[in-house]
């Protein structure tokens, strides 16, 4: 079987369990509904396997290969910035190449391990069928996400995540919470959606195509032919316009407050949207855009920067989160931060490698969360567990492994990648040692509020509910199986990328045809020998002992205590707690003015009424413009004329629309009557 020329099924096995389960699921019993939503990816990620096998056989240089459907629209020429003509038309079309094999061995293996556990986690909740009809939906919109040829495929799946995370998040409908979780990462997602829009049309302004291996080619042959030069205002706008929705899509600072209040939606949605589907779209697409950040180093000095403030910023408020699941979300923030200051270091195979590789320990943590969860009859705060280690075991065997891994444990997955950006921070001639610090800080920070997590859970007294102690239990097997091939993805994972110090990456090489430097002016890089490498990777790992030294001592040989908790970080405790009061200023600046700005345009002021009564100009004018005039007059205004319109238009018809029988038999009559007479006198 040619598994290249069916890449196009990939994205379709999922659509096809939506609509399955969207149309009968509701009348058949839920083990069928779970069959076939977690069949249909398994499908997904067979054809994944076979085609990136049969990929693998081509010559480096010739992996890619493109199916095209149909085509989409064409829009004839098209006037480029540079001046030139060129036909615009869209292909529907799908590519495999290095960088979207990756990607669809993570979204569809790790993804269907999420469907499996999910017909575990949900089975008792309502709405079984509508749960995995969204996950298919959501498999659906990323496999077009990462497998489209072109930059507009690419945002159909872009926007098809989002749809499905607003349906997801807010799953649980009937709470406030979770309604207006959906709403923030609906509404945040559209404000990054926004920059994202502008740089596919400038793309298309530039270069005439939005296809990325059109795109590509016309950077190299614009450099060539000089063009295009290094720092243009174009590249440096479209990188900036492309980072703002990688912003909002990964939940970088200032757009990541959305991603924490995710956790309201249930824990197999934050696992996907975490670990395999959503948050990893936004490195996908600057990856997958590398040729126009090489253009632009002033752009990835931006992605650098905001990457390595935002895994400072987000592991500092996980510091101190109770809520399991809060800790593991901000720690998602603070490590999609690694992946953007890989990206704009220049190193983009190692940001690729650390999404992999996350994938894996992040998706382990978060369904070992939902384990916890489970057996503690939902509860997720820490503060009411411990000792729980040899009541649910499995569980704790596979979430330690997953806590060695992203603290990143020599040997485990989590110590390749993050050390590799690590290493590329300080030694690429695009890094600084001021990044390098932060990310080493980082790390640190990383395996302290990890090892606090799985010490306040697992170890020490026991603080659970007297009501909830005697009924907890180990998960059923559909939960724990997805654990334990996830953990030996933890720890197995990381040697497709082993350093150069311990024979070179794989992973690297596989990727060079994407990421293929274009001729361009580039600063010398410092010889570094060896042991200098050896040396940053030992750093980084006597750091996270450090770290895991701190939070043994503090949370394991001490059970815990919230007033020395408070007491050792003084006055910063409140602010980690309360998350640097970010979402209040959000509301100050922007929600709450919202909602004056909304209240003044349907608010009808009194002044209105007293100036036209009592014939005041003025008096009527300050009270339209401080009142709801737009609501009242130009909204309803055109309501009311179009009603009014239709109605008058309607009136002839009205006049035998009596809702009287004997009004209709009559007119009937009177018909019939007029075509006999027009038969029997009208005609010659």
């Amino acid at each position: 079987m040619n598994f290249l020329d069916l890449i196009w099924l990939i994205p379709l096995f999922p659509a096809i369990g939506f609509v399955v389960n969207g149309l009968i699921g509701k009348r058949v019993p839920k083990t069928v509904v779970g069959a076939i939503a977690s069949g249909m990816v398994l499908l997904s990620f067979i054809f994944s396997a076979g085609a990136v096998f049969q990929l693998l056989q081509l010559d480096p240089q010739q992996r890619s290969h493109t199916v095209k459907l149909y085509q989409w629209f064409n829009a004839g020429a098209v006037r480029t910035a540079g001046g030139p003509l060129a036909q615009f038309s869209i292909d529907w079309a799908y590519l495999l190449d290095p960088l979207s094999s990756v990607m669809i061995l993570v979204v569809t293996g790790i993804g269907f391990l999420i469907h499996v556990y999910s017909t575990g986690y949900m089975h008792d909740e309502d709405g079984f069928y509508r749960f995995f009809a969204y996950l298919n939906l959501f498999m659906f919109s990323m496999l077009t996400l990462v497998l489209g040829n072109n930059y507009l495929m690419m945002f159909i799946g872009w926007e098809g995540v989002g749809l499905c995370s607003y349906l997801l998040i807010g799953y649980y409908f009937h709470k406030r919470s979770a309604g207006d979780a959906a709403k923030k990462a609906f509404i945040v997602n559209r404000v990054g959606d926004w920059g994202l829009s502008i740089g596919i049309m400038l793309i298309l302004r530039t270069f005439g195509s939005l296809e990325f291996k059109v795109v590509g080619d016309s950077v190299r042959a614009g450099v060539i032919s000089g063009g295009f030069h290094v720092s243009d205002t174009i590249f440096i706008t479209i990188a900036l316009a492309l980072f703002v929705g990688a912003a909002g899509k990964s939940a970088q600072i200032p757009l990541y407050v959305w991603l924490p209040d995710a956790m309201e939606g249930p824990t197999p949605v934050s696992a996907l949207i975490h670990a395999a589907t959503m948050v990893t779209a936004g490195v996908y697409m600057v990856s997958r855009s590398n040729f126009i950040y090489q253009m632009a180093p002033e752009a990835m000095t931006v992605v650098a920067v905001v990457g390595a403030l935002t895994a400072l910023f987000a592991a500092s408020i996980g510091l101190v989160q109770n809520d399991i699941k809060r800790v593991l979300a901000y720690s998602t923030v603070s490590q999609l931060g690694y992946m953007f200051l890989a990206l704009g270091v220049g190193a983009f195979s190692a940001g690729v490698f650390h999404l992999m590789t996350h994938a894996f320990f992040k998706a382990l943590l978060f369904l070992g969360s939902g384990s916890v969860i489970h057996a503690m009859h939902h509860e997720q705060d820490m503060r009411k567990m411990g000792a729980l280690r040899n009541r649910i075991p499995w569980t704790f065997w596979t979430m330690l492994v997953g806590t060695l891994a992203i603290a990143g444990t020599p040997g485990l997955a989590g110590f390749f990648s993050k050390d590799e950006i690590l290493w590329q921070s300080f030694s690429s001639p695009q890094g600084h040692i001021v990044l390098w610090l932060i990310g080493v800080t980082v790390a640190g920070m990383t395996s302290f509020y990890m090892f606090r997590l799985l010490f306040m859970t697992f170890f020490g007294e026991s603080r659970v509910d007297h009501h909830t102690e005697p009924h907890i239990h180990e998960s059923p097997a559909s939960m724990i199986l997805p654990l334990v091939v996830l953990a030996v993805g933890a720890v197995l994972a990381g040697y497709v990328g082993l350093p150069s110090w311990l024979g070179g990456s794989a992973f690297e090489r596989f990727l060079e045809p994407v990421f293929e430097p274009l001729p361009i002016p580039r600063p010398a890089a410092t010889p570094y020998g060896a042991g200098v490498e050896i040396g940053i990777a030992a750093v980084s790992v006597v750091v996270a002992l450090i770290g895991f030294g701190l939070a043994y001592s503090k949370y394991c040989k001490r059970s815990w205590e919230e007033q020395r908790e408070v007491r050792q970080y003084g006055p910063f405790y409140k602010l980690f707690l309360n998350k640097w009061y970010i979402d209040e200023l959000y509301d100050a600046l922007f929600v709450n003015r919202a909602k004056d700005a909304g209240r003044s345009l349907w608010r009808f002021d009194a002044k209105i009424v007293d100036g036209a009564v009592n014939g005041t100009a003025w008096s009527t004018v300050e009270g339209a413009l401080g009142s709801g005039w737009w609501d009242r007059w130009i909204v309803d205004g055109l309501v009311r004329l179009v009603g009014g319109f239709i109605k008058t238009l309607s009136w002839p018809v009205r006049l035998i629309e009596t809702g009287y029988t004997q009004n209709y038999a009559l007119v009937m009559i009177v018909g019939v009557l007029m075509f006999i007479g027009y038969v029997l006198w009208g005609t010659p």
